[in-house]
């Protein structure tokens, strides 16, 4: 899916999983700019992932090759009900810019 430059098949042709890990992390970063976007919004968002796969799969996705990666509930909640956001990391702490 990336017409521009069709000399990226080959890096992929053949290698199913390269294939696999590369959708995955796709689908990943592609989910995570749709919590972004419903947040900017103003939706709370819940991410979840340890959640049993096979059983989401086969409830909503059987019959296709579609699989699950994580799940997201989406919408306004109960202010009296919603956990304080967690302690972020000072940035200085983890990163480094090279």
């Amino acid at each position: 899916m990336f017409p521009h430059s069709p000399a990226a098949k080959a890096i992929f042709e053949g290698k199913q999983a390269l294939i696999e890990a590369t959708a995955f992390r796709n689908g990943t970063l592609q989910g995570a700019y749709l919590i972004l976007a419903a947040r900017a919004l103003g939706l709370d968002c819940g991410p979840m992932s340890s959640f049993n796969n096979a059983g989401v799969d086969a409830e909503f996705f059987a019959g296709t090759q579609v699989k699950s990666n994580f799940c997201c509930n989406l919408g306004y909640g109960d202010a009296s009900k919603l956990f304080d956001r967690s302690p972020r990391f000072v940035f200085e702490s983890v990163c480094t810019v090279l």
